[in-house]
């Protein structure tokens, strides 16, 4: 029986285990690592986040997003934004030396157990573990306006849904969201020669401004200083105080949770929209039917005005709604047996623990609870570090100094030496 099971190998999975590791627990890691990022991102996409902002989290901090740039000649700078492609090879750098192997199967059940918990696999097999730690990313929690579910595939699609915009190109495309996946997706099949517009409920776009120097007048940095969520004291404090946080009051958190670093596009993707793609503002879908050669759109404005419009496919770049209803892999009982946040999240405590004794939960899953910071990679750091004590607590043991374990890949026992 395993100490301690991770179930999914992105950011914050990846960086749950590598701190693990270091504690000395018998763990196992399940899933394809940097999944999302390697088979739901088109290529040509951009890191938003500043890769200052992006590091996976190992005890030691040696496999940094900038080292790992540094070993392929690249550079990775303040106001520089990184390609989606060289952050899921870092990733899978991180994983090599600073995690144990991972094991790819996908996890199709978890289930409690008196002394623990039961996994299934895709396969099969069973495995058991005394705790386990969900870090399951986005893709369980997809959100597509409920106007456009009943349509057939073919015809709507999540912005989550496509590695490669390919098969767009020459055809008519609406995408909806006034967000960055909206407004990057919709440049990328503009530039590819795809008819694109963006349909948004907002009565205007949102940009990002470019970041200020790293480097100003101290006046200027007392006044809005860097985070890893951006500049200004607010973003700082979301950023870096998550367990402070916590300690609002429930409906303060879930409202900040819900309108906090709202719908935006970087600075560095308004030009590209601005000039090639049209615009459709204040508008929301009402109703949508399929027609000959694609969708019929119905959409109101907040006035009753109504307007329609035909397209040959929908991407809806609606983001991420992490209810506890949408974790299918947990057995029915299991599931039922969790308390939830008033978004209908599952409610964790300080650990990340949630009402399960030992199931603990990582990741966007968690945001309603620990804020902003759990929508980003930034947010991995405090969360490994927190969960991996919780952990030890639940099982009553102490990170042992000086233990090197026997299933970490090469690298990673000498980043142990050098922490200790």
């Amino acid at each position: 029986m395993y100490d301690l099971l991770v179930v999914g190998a992105g950011p914050y999975g990846l960086s749950i285990a590598s701190h693990a590791a270091a504690a000395g627990l018998n763990l196992r890691v399940l899933g394809r690592p940097m999944a999302s990022w390697r088979d739901h991102m088109p290529r040509g996409m951009f890191l938003k986040s500043e890769p200052w902002a992006s590091n996976l989290a190992d005890p030691g901090g040696r496999w940094r997003l900038d080292t790992y740039c540094a070993t392929q000649g690249l550079t990775a700078r303040h106001a520089d934004p990184i390609p989606v492609t060289t952050f899921a090879a870092y990733g899978l750098w991180f994983a090599h030396h600073a995690v144990p192997r991972v094991d790819e199967r996908m996890v199709s059940r978890l289930t409690a157990r008196p002394a623990g918990f039961e996994v299934v696999t895709e396969d099969g097999e069973v495995l058991r573990a005394r705790t386990v730690a969900l870090a399951v990313g986005v893709m369980p929690f997809v959100e597509v306006p409920s106007p456009l579910r009943g349509l057939h595939p073919a015809l709507i699609s999540h912005s989550s849904h496509h590695s490669d915009l390919e098969r767009f190109r020459g055809r008519d495309v609406t995408v909806i969201g006034g967000g960055q996946a909206a407004l990057e997706t919709a440049a990328l099949l503009a530039e590819q020669g795809t008819r694109v517009r963006v349909l948004a409920r907002a009565d205007g776009l949102s940009w990002n401004d470019v970041p200020p120097p790293w480097q100003r007048p101290w006046w200027q940095s007392a006044r809005a200083p860097h985070s890893g969520l951006g500049c200004g004291w607010r973003n700082w404090f979301y950023a870096e105080r998550p367990g402070l946080f916590r300690h609002l009051p429930e409906p303060t958190r879930a409202r900040i949770t819900a309108t906090a670093l709202g719908p935006a596009g970087a600075w560095w993707v308004r030009d590209r929209v601005e000039q090639a793609v049209e615009v459709l503002l204040d508008r929301e879908v009402a109703s949508a039917r399929a027609v000959t050669g694609g969708v019929r759109l119905e959409t109101v404005s907040r006035t009753g005005e109504r307007y329609s419009l035909e397209t040959g496919h929908v991407i809806a770049a609606t983001g991420f709604r992490p209810t506890l209803n949408r974790l299918g892999l947990l057995s029915e009982e299991l599931r039922g047996s969790l308390a939830t946040a008033v978004d209908g999240s599952p409610a964790v405590g300080r650990d990340f623990e949630s009402s399960h004794p030992g199931l603990f939960m990582g990741g966007l899953v968690t945001a309603s609870a620990f804020g902003p910071a759990m929508r980003f990679v930034h947010g991995a750091t405090f969360t490994a570090t927190t969960l991996v004590r919780g952990v030890c607590r639940r099982l009553r043991t102490t990170p042992p100094v000086g233990r090197i374990p026997a299933a970490v890949g090469r690298g990673r026992a000498e980043a142990v030496r050098a922490d200790h």
